[in-house]
C-alpha cells in the first residue's frame, strides 16, 4: 500500500505541474452544463437532476478516456517508464497508483459540474443521494478507465490523442449523455443500451433519483467491462513483451 501511494503521488504532482491538463478534462462537462443543461433544464428540479447526473458521467468519461489514453501512452515514450519497470516491486503498485490517482483527478473534473448545478439549476438531491452519486462515480468510472488503459497501451502518443478524441464524442452521444432520459432521437434510444456509456448513466441516474435502469444496459455494461479488461491486458501484456524482449 505505501508503494502504491507513492506511485499515486508521483502521479499526482506529474498532473498537477501543467495545470491545463486538469481543466481540460473539466472544461466540456462544465462548458456542457453552462450552455445545455442551465438554459434548457435548469429550472426543472427533476431534470436539472439527471442532467447534472449526465454530465458528472461526461465529466467521469473525459478525465479516464484521456487521461489513461494519452497518459500511459506518453509516458510510454518517456526513458523513466522502462526503468520503472525494471524495480522489484513490481507492475501492482505502479499499476494501482496511477488508477488512485486518476480516481482524484477524476472526482476533481466534475467538481465545476456540481458547482454549477448547485448554484445556477433547480437540481436537488438529499444527502444519501449525494453519498450514493460520489460512490457510484467510482464504479462507472471502471469501463473508461480500461478504455484508456487500453488506447494507452495499444497505441503510440499521436495515434493515441486521435483515436480518445474520435471515441469520445460518439460515446457521449449514442450513450445519451446530452439528452434526458427517454427523449433521445429514435437512433440514439435503439443504440444507447449497448454502449457503456448507458448502462454508465443509467447507473448515475438511479443513484441521485427514482430512475429504474434498463437491465439490457447494465449487462452490456457488464459485457464492455470484461471485453475491455481483456484487451488492456493484452495490450499490456504485449508492450512488456516488446519492451524487455
Amino acid at each position: 500500500m505505501p508503494l502504491t501511494l507513492v506511485h499515486a503521488r508521483y502521479q499526482l504532482l506529474e498532473t498537477i505541474r501543467i495545470p491545463v491538463a486538469v481543466v481540460g478534462s473539466a472544461f466540456f462537462p462544465a462548458a456542457a452544463m453552462l450552455f445545455f443543461v442551465v438554459p434548457f433544464a435548469g429550472d426543472d428540479p427533476t431534470g436539472a437532476t439527471y442532467a447534472t447526473a449526465a454530465m458528472v458521467t461526461f465529466a467521469v468519461m473525459s478525465a479516464n478516456i484521456f487521461q489513461y489514453g494519452v497518459g500511459v501512452a506518453e509516458d510510454r515514450d518517456q526513458p523513466w517508464n522502462p526503468y520503472t519497470r525494471t524495480l522489484p516491486a513490481g507492475p501492482g503498485p505502479r499499476l494501482a497508483g496511477r488508477i488512485l490517482a486518476g480516481l482524484v483527478l477524476t472526482y476533481l473534473s466534475m467538481l465545476p459540474v456540481v458547482v454549477i448545478a448547485a448554484v445556477a439549476t433547480a437540481a436537488r438531491i438529499t444527502p444519501v443521494g449525494l453519498l450514493l452519486g460520489a460512490a457510484t462515480v467510482a464504479v462507472v468510472s471502471v469501463p473508461f478507465t480500461l478504455l484508456g488503459l487500453a488506447i494507452g497501451y495499444s497505441l503510440p502518443s499521436k495515434a493515441a490523442i486521435v483515436v480518445a478524441q474520435v471515441i469520445f464524442f460518439p460515446l457521449a452521444f449514442g450513450g445519451g449523455l446530452l439528452s434526458a432520459p427517454g427523449d433521445a432521437p429514435g437512433f440514439i434510444q435503439a443504440v444507447a443500451p449497448f454502449l457503456p456509456t448507458r448502462g454508465a448513466v443509467e447507473l448515475m441516474w438511479a443513484a441521485v433519483g427514482d430512475w429504474r435502469p434498463d437491465p439490457l444496459a447494465l449487462a452490456m455494461l457488464g459485457v464492455w467491462i470484461v471485453l475491455l479488461a481483456t484487451v488492456s491486458g493484452w495490450a499490456y501484456r504485449r508492450d512488456e513483451g516488446r519492451r524487455f524482449s
